[in-house]
């Protein structure tokens, strides 16, 4: 399929994204000498800054590949949940779904960052499962906004409550009956619950601790073939797509394989790279991409939010141009 094409297909979908959405905070400075009181360097501080993070950040990446997205979570009824909305209300996120708890407290992440690199993170979190009454609220609002139609679900899951082994399987029960495409991003507490997906994104170490396999794959490709054949037949999907980190993507859906390798880039930071990949790649299957391509322009995509420092999402005009130029 031409790029221009595919790329033009993006803008006409709506986007369904399930679960942790988080507050990214950030506190950017320059390191000016160490501390006379610990041995740790002190920051002179420049600016703070929050961003939309977790499944909020895959939304971001939805949106900037000029689609539609909407956002279903839950958040803490604190300043930080508000800050939270406010930010996606200002982004032109839909927050129909995002359900508000008493009881809970949003999820923040806060970065120290000098000179582009992160010193250190502090998370401020409650990660207990969600209640019943909390869930079943989640559920209505999920149902609700698949009634009015929705062209792909993107399960995101970063362990911070909102997905449960029954709320997953019931969102994925929801997505098949509609005949709605799903994928995910899993973590390994939920790891096996995801059969029916229909891409399954989990990155290589996710792929180890999920299957409780351990191998080199720069030593040897075919345990990791058989792993990945193992993961098919133990969690039933239709597409794989294997995050390697610094080997790049690996996809297949049996009768389709391709390794795509990692493009040569100044890395500055790693984190959302997932987030982008799972937005990109359920774009483009969803418009048509072939397997072989699906792979290739989320590796793309990966890459290039691997260049800014903190959790950035993609750009629709700037991965367009890269994937022109690469491919």
């Amino acid at each position: 399929m031409e790029y221009d094409n595919l790329f033009n297909r993006f803008k006409e979908k709506k986007i369904l994204i399930i679960g942790d959405i988080m507050l990214d905070a950030y506190v950017l400075g320059k390191v000016t000498r160490i501390s006379p009181e610990a041995p740790v360097p002190i920051i002179s501080l420049h600016k703070k800054e929050s961003r939309i993070g977790g499944a909020g950040n895959v939304a971001l990446n939805i949106l900037n590949l000029g689609a539609r997205p909407i956002v279903a979570s839950v958040v803490g009824s604190d300043a930080e949940g508000e800050e939270l909305i406010q930010l996606l209300k200002k982004r032109g996120i839909s927050t129909e779904g995002v359900i508000v708890s008493k009881n809970r407290k949003t999820t923040v992440k806060t970065r120290v960052i000098s000179s582009k690199q992160q010193l250190l993170r502090i998370d401020s979190e409650d990660t207990d499962t969600i209640s019943k009454d909390i869930e079943k609220n989640l559920c209505s609002s999920v149902e609700k906004i698949i009634n009015e139609g929705v062209d792909a679900i993107i399960l995101e899951d970063y362990n911070k409550g909102v997905f449960s082994k029954q709320i997953i399987r019931s969102f994925i029960g929801l997505a098949n009956k509609n005949e709605i495409p799903i994928t995910a991003d899993p973590k390994r507490d939920h790891f096996n619950e995801y059969g029916g997906i229909t891409i399954f994104k989990p990155n290589l170490k996710e792929l180890k601790e999920g299957l409780n396999i351990e191998f080199d794959l720069s030593k040897d490709k075919t345990i990791f073939e058989s792993a990945v054949k193992q993961l098919r037949k133990t969690i039933p999907h239709q597409l794989s797509l294997i995050t390697l980190s610094e080997h790049g993507i690996y996809a297949t859906d049996d009768d389709t394989s391709s390794y795509v390798k990692a493009h040569t880039r100044e890395i500055t930071d790693v984190s959302g790279a997932g987030d982008t990949v799972i937005a990109t790649a359920t774009l483009c299957f969803i418009c048509g991409a072939s397997v072989e391509q699906i792979a290739k322009i989320s590796n793309i995509a990966g890459g290039m939010v691997c260049e800014k420092p903190g959790v950035v999402s993609v750009v629709y005009k700037d991965l367009l141009k890269e994937v022109k130029e690469l491919l």
